[in-house]
């Protein structure tokens, strides 16, 4: 009966310490989940102090200068593939695989722009999106070809196959792999050599717009059904010399490689696009990334490759009978305007309608600032955004560019990121575009829309 009772005495004691470990975890708990989750802040965005900021910010923006010359463009591409590999930039369940096969390489591709009184460079990045970190590396060194960052319009194509290991940070890890700072000075010193290449080109150009209806080729990801933003859009840049210059943009995710194909670094169909259409043209092609987001590409083939080959024939064979049909016209205006975009704090749900707290958000991914640009070639104008914007958006922002004559091309991942930017009533969708990739809370479609029609008037 002793040891019976020493045993028992044994077993209480070890009961209540571990009583008072789970007690003590559960305070921890408690503790952590009151200081990094907050309920979501659903004020207004035009009672919010951000909104304010933003708004006068655009009433400042300046005027345009008035033009020295007619329009002059040079344009010229680099090679951005590295000497080394990278993880697989675009899938988070990759864990960072590094590709090991080049399919096709990456490249910058940068159209120097000059009127005599304003100078622009555009950029095309074959890369999941501009990286942020490229973005702060860039503002310190633009000036070494004679550009600030109010000069540089930017985008990617948005391929979920190039190099990641651009982001630090647990966020930016699932995205891209593991960090390395070599990587973002590649980057950025990779766009500065396009840059600078393109400015030694310089010359006197015409320019056009033409468009085409692609929507069969396009389905959205967040409601099927639901409307996308089919158009190709193209402005084509045409020397005297008949030496010409053609960027593209299209709102299809460049997704035909799927997440089990972390070994083949790719441009996917963006590549194969501008492949084909320097191609059969001899021009000079680039690709921008539209509103793609929610927005994926009907494509089909028994593998990657043929079904990229098999969608790229169906694009060409929407936009081959527009490419003779550009009414190539003298001008001179160019005009780029940069806002900085006021947000709501990052408000990412973790539970309902609960978020972490804004404090663990730039904790575990960043606080990076956010633009959108504006830039006037001619009657086409293109706004630029710092994030996956939504197809779905784009309706008042082409009635409001076509009442004031003009042609609009919006495009994503300008170099800031601030998530998927939707339309407002999916706000509370249990979706991957609407919860998972929503950071920064609820009308975010309503005040995107109201800050880039302030662009366009």
């Amino acid at each position: 009966l002793r040891g019976l009772w020493v045993s028992c005495s044994m077993i209480l004691k070890i009961l209540k310490v571990l009583g008072q470990l789970v007690l003590a975890l559960l305070v921890l708990i408690i503790l952590f989940l009151a200081v990094s989750l907050a309920p979501i802040d659903d004020t207004p965005y035009r009672q919010m102090p951000y909104y304010t900021q933003t708004k006068q910010l655009l009433a400042q923006l300046p005027a345009p200068l008035p033009a020295q010359t007619g329009l002059r463009a040079g344009w010229a591409k680099v090679n951005l593939t590295p000497a080394y590999t990278t993880p697989t930039g675009g899938y988070g369940v990759r864990r960072g695989a590094h590709w090991t096969t080049v399919t096709d390489s990456v490249w910058v591709r940068a159209v120097a722009l000059d009127n005599g009184s304003t100078r622009v460079a555009l950029v095309a990045l074959d890369l999941l999106i501009t990286p942020p970190t490229v973005t702060a590396q860039l503002k310190k060194r633009l000036p070494e070809v004679g550009l600030r960052w109010e000069n540089l319009y930017i985008g990617a194509i948005h391929s979920h196959n190039s190099l990641g290991g651009w982001a630090p940070g647990l966020v930016g890890n699932l995205f891209s792999g593991p960090y390395e700072d070599r990587i973002v000075t590649h980057i950025t010193n990779t766009i500065l050599q396009a840059i600078a290449a393109a400015q030694r080109q310089v010359a006197p150009v015409q320019v056009g717009y033409q468009d085409v209806d692609a929507t069969s080729l396009l389905y959205n990801r967040l409601q099927e059904g639901n409307p996308v933003d089919g158009p190709v859009r193209m402005l084509k840049f045409q020397k005297a010399t008949g030496e010409s210059a053609l960027l593209c943009a299209f709102a299809g995710h460049a997704t035909i490689w799927d997440a089990n194909a972390s070994q083949f670094l790719s441009r996917d169909y963006p590549g194969a696009l501008v492949d084909k259409l320097a191609k059969e043209t001899g021009s000079f092609p680039l690709f921008l990334a539209g509103a793609v987001g929610s927005t994926g590409p009907h494509h089909a083939g028994a593998t990657a490759t043929l079904a990229i080959d098999s969608y790229t024939d169906s694009l060409m064979n929407h936009i081959r009978p527009t490419l003779t049909r550009f009414q190539l016209k003298t001008d001179s205006t160019l005009t780029l305007r940069t806002l900085p975009l006021g947000l709501r704090d990052p408000q990412a749900r973790v539970l309902g309608n609960w978020a972490v707290r804004p404090w663990l958000f730039k904790t575990l991914y960043g606080d990076f600032p956010s633009d959108l640009k504006a830039l006037r070639i001619g009657n086409t104008l293109l706004l630029a955004t710092p994030c996956d914007f939504s197809g779905e958006l784009m309706p008042p922002l082409l009635s409001l560019a076509r009442h004031r004559g003009l042609h609009l091309l919006v495009t994503s991942f300008n170099g800031g990121y601030v998530g998927y930017i939707t339309p407002d009533r999916y706000y509370n969708k249990d979706a991957y575009e609407t919860r998972t990739m929503n950071w920064f809370g609820p009308y975010n479609g309503a005040y995107f829309t109201e800050m880039m029609s302030g662009l366009i008037r």
